[in-house]
Parts: structure tokens; sequence; C-alpha cells
């Protein structure tokens, strides 16, 4: 749909709008933007397991794209201000702040050049494409058409890294580049997809696991495309722009850390607290506030240090931490996913006492593909809205004979269950929410429950280990320690080797896995901070029921109350949980 076409269906919702109720009139708002979203975004589509968009991926880089985002969600805010909110219901009120978020917020974003930065190494299109090549991400390869669309959707990939390599010159010349430490992470991920054998590239996969049904024809027939558009076009693109932010971009590359560098870096810090944490915090008390953070979880550090019989100081005893042989059994890195699943099984009779929501959607414990484990974090992947394909766990082992299980069952808290596999899934599940709302993600929300969860092991039966509590302590000293470098990092001048060292004198993670995270947020300003800051507050919601309804407070209900809308933002959440406490008191 182009931009004038777009422009008028939303005038003419507009015009419809008022002859209709608010709540219909709210509704077809929100089915209009949940389906133009899924036209302009539609690899989001197809992690929902929507099909209809799998062939193609506009040029998010091209100025008409951007052009084209700026006025949807512009019109889409003034058709939600012509409705008359006073008339709606508490969920559709809850709804529609919901989309104004949504659409305030993408709007500030695009008064900074987000365009000139389209590569790092953590966050963008080139790895989220690359799992999809693998033929085990969210692109499906069972039909012919699948494999089609897939081919087709390729050669507007290959257009978006050409633009991605244009839009970096241009930063060079506005002198908007990555950090030359940054770059060099990239460099590496671009040129593995290079190989020229077709039977080692993850490009290639889909054209090695046809499924049985296919016709032998077709089996030739895709196995010569699939060939072709990786040897000369994805295998080409990748050297052009390896070659490029090997030694272009490379010697343009800034030596400083943060976004202080650029003119606009305080506005966009500023945005990206918003964004992330959904608050109205400052820099300066969010930084404040993790060195308080920092300074009580040491304190409660010392105790289980104690506990163990450790006779060094804090900092010997998070080298011992790092280095114990014990702590690192494993020759097979399946181990570490049997490891996982016998955590899981562990606690499985615990949660129907903390939860009387539980999703329905499937969940496995994966390793991470090799093109991207190096620079990978442990993270969770959403299945699909229909159930059919699994929520995912995924577990980075580049070396597992260096793999340290200390905080595995805090991990599988936080990525897992009862964290981002419940969260998501029961969010994605819920038939009471309107579409666009079964996808959303406030990292604050999220994380911050996510980070909450760790804190649930003992509840469950877990950290019966001390080190295994340990582990819960050193994971949200993590979360802590997020607090001060990002924000110095971004707003206070800190070098990568100062954000460094801050992690290594307070928390056990071994320096290679706290480099990757230093490098992470000075890729992705403000995203670091929301852990913290939705755990923190749901701390505070839970402590404020807990004394208020005294005897009558219900843990599992608490936690309904939390799941059951789904991601909001952190205000609005605190308003569910008021009302739920008063109602609750007054029953």
């Amino acid at each position: 749909m182009n931009k004038i076409t777009h422009l008028l269906l939303i005038a003419l919702l507009a015009i419809g709008c008022t002859q209709k109720s608010a709540s219909d009139q709210l509704n077809e708002l929100m089915n209009t933007y949940h389906e133009e979203n899924l036209k302009m975004y539609p690899i989001s589509a197809t992690s929902q397991g929507d099909a209809r968009y799998n062939d193609y991926l506009p040029n998010f880089l091209s100025d008409e794209f951007i052009m084209d985002q700026k006025a949807f969600y512009t019109q889409t805010l003034d058709n939600l201000n012509a409705i008359d909110k006073e008339q709606l219901d508490e969920a559709d009120k809850l709804s529609a702040e919901v989309l104004r978020w949504e659409c305030e917020t993408s709007l500030m974003g695009m008064e900074f050049p987000s365009e000139l930065l389209p590569i790092d190494q953590m966050w963008t299109l080139q790895l989220t494409i690359g799992q999809m090549a693998s033929g085990a991400g969210a692109q499906p390869f069972n039909t012919v058409k699948d494999y089609e669309n897939w081919l087709s959707r390729l050669d507007d990939y290959v257009v978006w890294l050409k633009s991605a390599k244009s839009r970096m010159e241009e930063g060079i010349e506005q002198g908007v580049v990555l950090p030359k430490s940054l770059i060099r992470k990239v460099v590496p991920q671009l040129e593995a997809i290079t190989e020229p054998d077709l039977e080692k590239n993850i490009f290639y996969n889909p054209a090695k696991n046809f499924p049985e049904s296919f016709s032998e024809k077709d089996k030739k027939r895709l196995t010569a495309s699939f060939a072709d558009k990786v040897k000369n076009k994805v295998i080409p693109a990748y050297q052009d722009l390896a070659t490029f932010m090997d030694s272009t971009y490379l010697a343009a590359g800034r030596n400083s850390s943060g976004f202080g560098a650029y003119s606009f870096g305080k506005e966009y810090y500023d945005y990206a607290i918003r964004l992330y944490t959904t608050t109205a915090m400052t820099a300066d008390e969010i930084h404040e506030l993790g060195l308080s953070e920092v300074a009580r979880l040491r304190s409660e550090m010392e105790g289980v240090k104690e506990k163990v019989g450790f006779t060094g100081d804090l900092n010997a005893f998070f080298e011992h931490v790092r280095t114990r042989a014990a702590l690192m059994p494993f020759d097979d890195p399946q181990q570490v996913i049997d490891n996982f699943n016998a955590i899981h099984d562990k606690m499985k009779a615990k949660v129907d006492m903390l939860f009387e929501l539980q999703p329905k959607t499937p969940f496995e414990v994966r390793r991470v593909e090799a093109f991207r484990e190096k620079s990978a974090a442990a993270h969770y992947n959403p299945g699909s809205l229909d159930g059919t394909r699994p929520g995912v766990f995924y577990v980075p082992i580049p070396n597992v004979k260096e793999y340290n299980i200390f905080s595995d069952e805090d991990l599988f808290l936080h990525e897992a269950i009862p964290g981002h596999h419940f969260q998501i899934s029961l969010q994605q599940e819920n038939t009471a929410l309107p579409d666009f709302r079964k996808t959303l993600w406030y990292s604050a929300y999220g994380e911050g429950w996510a980070l909450y969860c760790e804190s649930l092991g003992k509840e469950l039966g877990l950290y019966d280990d001390p080190y295994q509590y340990f582990g819960m302590l050193s994971a949200e000293m993590h979360r802590a320690i997020r607090l001060v470098v990002d924000t110095g990092i971004h707003t206070k001048g800190w070098t990568r080797e100062q954000a460094i060292a801050f992690s290594l004198a307070n928390e056990a993670e071994p320096e290679y896995a706290i480099v990757s995270e230093i490098e992470r947020y000075m890729a992705n300003p403000g995203q670091a901070l929301s852990y913290k800051i939705g755990q923190l507050k749901l701390r505070e919601l839970r402590a404020m029921a807990e004394q208020k309804l005294g005897d009558a407070f219900d843990i599992r209900a608490f936690h309904r109350i939390v799941l059951e809308s789904g991601c909001i933002p952190l205000a609005l959440l605190e308003n569910k949980i008021n009302n739920w406490i008063n109602t609750a008191s007054q029953s």
C-alpha cells in the first residue's frame, strides 16, 4: 500500500467514526493500526506466524519508508484524539492509552537519525535474517510457496544491505558512526556469510532440508534457485559490506564509547530512558539508584561468601566463582541443555502454587547458532501466536569447557519459566486483548517481570545450593551495574574500559562476557536500564499489596493481575494494581 492510499484509508476511517460509538471507533482504529503495522513491519508478522507478508521486506532505511512511518503514526494519533475517551470502559481506556504511548513514543524516536546506524553486533536486521536463513527460525520452510517466499524476501534483503552501506557512508559524512570496538565485532559476523562452500553457508541451509513431500522437480528447481541466490546475490552483498566496514568505516569509527559523542546524544538518551523504562526518570537519578543497589547487593553477597567458608575478600570470591572447576563440569554442549531441562523438572511441582495463569504454548531450550554465538547472550524467542511454533530459550555455548553453571537456575527463571515464556506466551494467547497488544513489548515491564521472577527461586524450590543463590544475587547485581555503566557511558563520558573495570569489580561474570555486555550497551543506549527499573517497581507493588491486604493477599491473584493485560507502561500497571488492591480490600 502506498502512502496516499494508506492516508486515504485512515481518513475514511476517521469520517466513519463520527457515526459510531466510541468503543466501535476505537476497535476499528486499533484493528487498522494492527493490520497496517504488520504490512509495514512484515518481519514482525512472520514472527507472529502470520504468513501473508513472508515474501517481502521493505527498505526500512529509505526516505520514503521513513516518511510513511511518520505519516502513519501521526494520522493514527489524530484519529485517536478524535474519540471521546469518557465513553470508553476501563479496558478500552487502557488500550487507548497504550495506543497513544505507541504513537507518541514512535514519533519521538523518529526525530533522531537512527538510519545512519543500521548495523551493529547485537540488535540489527542482519542478525534476524541470519536466524531466519538457517531454516530454524520464524520463517517457515514447509511448502514450496514458503521457499519461494524466502527467495523473494532475500531479493529485498540484498537491497537493504546495499542501503545500509549507503547510510553508513552518510553517517561518516555527518559524524554519526559506530565505535571502532563494535565495528570489529560486526565484521566477522558478515564474513561468516561469505563462505563460498554452499554446504557450509547458513543461507543455503533450507535447500539441504526439503520436506519429503516435495517433488524431485521442485527440489531440483529450488536447489538451483538457492545456489544462484546465495552465490550471486547474498555472498557478494556481504563481501562488499564486510570489506567496507573493515576498511573505510573502521577508519572513520569513533574512539568514544557513548552517544554523548553525537550532537543529539543528550536528547536521544532522554528519549531512550522513556522508551525503555516507560518513566520520566533522569539519567542522574538512575545512576545514583544504580550505585545504591550495587552497594546493597555487595552486602548480601558477603553473606553468601561467608556461608561457603571463603576467607578472601568479595572480589577474590568473584574470581573464585569464575574459575571454580566444580562450576564448569561439562565437556559436551548437550549437557548444558540437559541441565536447564533438569532445572525445569525440579521446579514444576511448585509452579501451580504461584501461578493460576499458565500458557499453553510449548517451550524448548536450544543452543545459539554458531554464526552469532560468540557475541550473543542467552535470550528467549517467542512462539507463534497460534502456538504451533514453540517459545525457545537460546543458550550460547562458545566454549563448553568454560561454561559456568553458577547462575543457571536464575537464568532459567528469567529467560524461560516463569519469566519471558510465561509473560509473552500468556500475552499472545489472551483473546481479550486487541490484536495490536498481543505482541507489544515494553522492556521495563517485560524485562522487569523476568528479573522479578529471578527472586522467586526459593518459592519454586530452587537456590538450595548457595552458589546458585549467589548466581541470583550476581544476576541482580548485573542489572544494578547496568544502571551505573549505561548512564556512565552515554551521559558521563565513561569509556568502554571504565565500564568494563566497574563491572569486573562488582560481579563474578567472566571478562569476555562483561566485554560483550558493555559493547551491547554501547550499541543500544537505555535498553539495559529497563530490567532493574521494572523489577524494582514490581517489588514495590507486591510489597504494597502485601502490606495493604495482609492475610487477604493472594500471590496467585497478584501474578494474574500483573500478567493478564500483557505488556503495558509501568504507570498504567501501577494504576491497575492500585485498583485491584482497592477492590480486594473492600470485598
